[in-house]
């Protein structure tokens, strides 16, 4: 998994470095952006659960360095703040809430996890460069690091319902996260539009794949896997710092 990581970033990095046999461009942007993330940890054994729900927002840049026939290739880098976690679905064996027998109110579990995450784009477009619009897709590495979590729960783990429970998976509940840096692979889809005036407005959907996890795997540990997936829909806004002088259409 950290061979694949090292080689999305070599693949990166390539755009920048080799990409130099179209026509060339020399333009740096940088901005700000926000957006939703909805996620979930990938436990094994299982825990049942539905998308966890947070905010993300930060910083971001953006070099383009050719126009490559009609694909403009950059490199689009981010330094984000992150509310990602898990949200148990705790149902019985009819797919219905689990009471519990203390509150008598149906089970509920979160857990929030605040991020720092810094993702590395490859970023390929096609459409207009300076007025109009312009679809693009952007793929690469991405790094985090746990700040600080919190959980929001309606009931005390030793007085869960185990009886109805159909997955009594509870270990998670009580453990603090292990492994503060997370890594994984992320890669996007979206729509740009771009004025001279103005700058650069971006809105995208994007997928991340942790190729980490937040407990320990090994035999001894109680999960063999728990690993992050997240679903993000942001818009980002950019302006131009530096650019292309005598710029080829």
């Amino acid at each position: 998994m950290l061979r694949t990581l090292i080689l999305a970033a070599a693949m990166t990095v390539a755009v920048g470095a080799a990409a130099q046999i179209g026509k060339y461009r020399n333009d740096l942007s940088i901005g700000v952006n926000g957006g939703y993330v909805l996620s979930n940890v990938g436990f094994t054994p299982k825990v049942n659960q539905a998308f966890h729900g947070g905010i993300t927002g930060g910083l971001s840049f953006r070099y383009v360095c050719e126009k490559y026939f009609s694909t403009i290739c950059a490199v689009q880098a981010e330094v984000n703040y992150a509310q990602i976690g898990w949200k148990e679905n705790i149902l019985d064996i009819n797919d219905a809430p689990v009471i519990n027998s203390v509150t008598g109110l149906p089970e509920e579990y979160s857990r929030t996890i605040n991020y720092i995450q810094i993702p590395v784009f490859a970023h390929l477009g096609w459409g207009r460069e300076e007025k109009g619009f312009q679809f693009f897709f952007q793929a690469g590495p991405q790094v985090g690091f746990c700040l600080s979590e919190s959980t929001k729960t309606n009931f005390n783990v030793e007085d869960a319902n185990f009886a109805d429970r159909v997955n009594h998976t509870v270990a998670q509940d009580t453990m603090a996260v292990e492994n503060k840096f997370d890594y994984g692979i992320a890669a996007g889809l979206g729509l740009e539009y771009s004025h001279p005036k103005v700058g650069h407005f971006q809105l995208e959907a994007r997928y991340y794949y942790g190729l980490g996890n937040i407990y320990g795997d090994s035999k001894k540990d109680y999960f063999g896997k728990s690993n992050f997936g997240n679903i993000v829909v942001k818009l980002t806004y950019l302006f131009d710092i530096v650019r292309t002088k005598n710029r080829e259409k």
